[in-house]
């Protein structure tokens, strides 16, 4: 594949209600935070996924963080019990490996261990092929494009140090709907993991965050058979789903000294502290937020592109 360049593949949008300080590049159809297009290039140039390899994908602020501990304590159980669990110093971002970031950490796990999980955010449409080729198992969590929405908008703003009063909810809204957000559009997002699971029965799980939150148990246990980890039933019946679901609860990781006070890649320009990976994990949050009109139009859109899915983000 001919190396790619940044001018040569990108269109650049400055977000209006940053104030300048956030700019998403175009490629590929989808939009990227600056910092991370290189990375999804780099990827997508020479990333060799193994057909053990397990993918966390979601967009951007769909229940990444939970899926990932939760994925990470089922697939580590044998080698770390709930007390010595490595979530409870480490933040679940470094727990399991970002494809946009950590490549070399991905390589050296196929090198030397068996530990399958990668996570990513990178759209069905522009994964590495050998994602595609190696036939590998993907995880997909969506969610409530509400809340999606609102979740992002504190991300974003708390990430760039900006107070809500310079940063007008109502254009962060506009331009999400418009499809101009950090892998957006999310319809779009969405659709590309959901037609590959038609195409490819088996091998892409979606679970629905809002779901996962009303019945823990059953999706842990779905999550688990899928990624070839089941549950025993001495497992079972010795309470280790419901430990592991405690353990990676947002109220047990939110509380966590490392994830109050710690910083993710504190030595790189996309650093982020921890906190900020923990806002509320409620749903519904949006209410204070949408205007009637706003939950007209944005439920009307997401109707019209995921009809005929079966998918319901309202």
């Amino acid at each position: 594949m001919e190396k790619l360049t940044l001018k040569e593949t990108v269109a650049e949008h400055t977000s209006s209600w940053s104030q300048g300080r956030l700019t998403l590049q175009n490629y590929q159809g989808f939009w990227n935070v600056q910092n991370l297009h290189e990375g999804t290039v780099l990827a997508q140039q020479s990333f060799k996924a193994q057909p053990s390899d397990v993918f966390i994908c979601s967009f951007p602020k769909t229940g990444t963080t939970w899926l990932k501990a939760l994925a990470f304590a089922i697939t580590t159980r044998q080698t770390f019990d709930e007390s010595m669990s490595p979530l409870l110093t480490t933040l679940p971002h470094e727990c399991v490996p970002f494809l946009e970031e950590d490549l070399g950490q991905i390589e050296e796990n196929h090198k030397k261990t068996n530990f399958p999980l990668v996570s990513t955010h990178i759209p069905y449409p522009c994964l590495p092929k050998s994602i595609i080729d190696s036939n590998c198992k993907i995880v997909y969590i969506y969610r409530n494009t509400k809340d999606v929405i609102v979740s992002y908008y504190h991300f974003i703003r708390k990430w760039l140090n900006m107070r809500v009063e310079d940063a007008p909810f109502e254009e962060a809204f506009l331009e999400f709907y418009q499809g101009i957000s950090w892998c957006g559009p999310y319809w779009d997002h969405i659709l590309g993991y959901w037609k590959a699971s038609m195409e490819r029965p088996g091998k892409i799980l979606f679970l629905k965050y809002e779901d996962m939150k009303r019945d823990p148990t059953s999706n842990v246990k779905t999550l688990a058979e899928f990624i070839g980890h089941p549950f025993s039933m001495e497992e079972e019946e010795a309470g280790t789903i419901e430990n592991i679901i405690k353990l990676c609860s947002f109220e047990n990781l939110s509380n966590l000294e490392v994830n109050k006070s710690g910083k993710h890649r504190p030595e790189t320009s996309t650093s982020i502290e921890n906190r900020l990976y923990f806002r509320k994990a409620k749903d519904g949050d949006w209410k204070k937020y949408f205007t009637d009109e706003m939950v007209r139009k944005i439920d009307k859109l997401v109707d019209q592109k995921l009809s005929g899915t079966g998918l319901v983000l309202n």
